[in-house]
């Protein structure tokens, strides 16, 4: 079995416990306004098999103490789910756990249920708490994300929810309260707000791509504390 891989992270701090080695496949059903990685929405041709992937993971494992481990993300991993299954049952053998950060932008469908069966975490990406902002920037199912977290949710699959916060859209602090009451339908273990920032600008004028955020700034740094102080006290 083989699966099209964009690139690799080497000692990832950020993608869940410990050190992680992050995984990104190509392919994505999203085209979100602040996508800062529209290089990973199509195939590279850099195609890897379950095995030789875990080869590669296994000379990583001295790093994965204190809980580290490997990271899918993408594009959408979810994508590859069946992929993931093959190669989760190699990591166990390991003893190397696996992460899953999803959009959650695919149907919950018993292959993928299986995928986040088998990981240790599964951080989620909770774009927008309404349907009519997740259909105009990010164009896709509004109900597949909410279904996954619920899912993970009712399975006790460890949950980390991630919201990226975009100046002129959604860094007020009424949106903020909303986002809050909509995480309480999850059981999550902490809401994090991500930054939106302008670092993968470039790659849409070198695929040709137009960017419908051109002339957005990143967000300040204060702000997101802001914002995250009041996400913390509404949840």
């Amino acid at each position: 079995m083989k699966a099209d891989i964009h690139s690799f992270e080497s000692m990832a701090a950020l993608d869940g416990d410990g050190i992680r080695y992050a995984v990104f496949f190509t392919g994505c059903p999203l085209r979100c306004a602040y996508c800062h990685n529209p290089d990973t929405w199509h195939k590279s041709g850099n195609e890897w098999t379950c095995e030789d992937l875990v080869k590669k993971i296994k000379r990583y494992k001295p790093y994965f103490k204190n809980g580290g481990g490997v990271t899918f993300s993408g594009g959408e991993p979810l994508l590859n789910a069946e992929f993931i299954i093959e190669t989760g049952k190699l990591l166990v053998q390991e003893g190397i756990n696996y992460a899953i950060d999803t959009s959650g932008s695919v149907p919950l469908s018993d292959c993928v249920k299986t995928t986040l069966d088998g990981a240790d975490l599964v951080i989620l990406d909770v774009k927008f708490f309404d349907e009519q902002s997740y259909k105009k920037y990010a164009k896709g199912n509004f109900e597949n994300f909410i279904a996954i977290g619920r899912y993970c949710s009712e399975r006790g699959i460890r949950l980390w929810l991630r919201t990226v916060i975009v100046p002129g859209i959604n860094d007020d602090e009424e949106s903020i309260k909303k986002y809050a009451e909509f995480s309480k339908q999850f059981k999550f273990e902490k809401y994090e707000l991500l930054a939106f920032h302008t670092m993968g600008f470039f790659k849409y004028e070198n695929l040709g791509i137009v960017n419908p955020l051109m002339n957005t700034p990143a967000l300040d740094k204060d702000r997101l504390k802001e914002l995250q102080e009041i996400l913390d006290s509404n949840i």
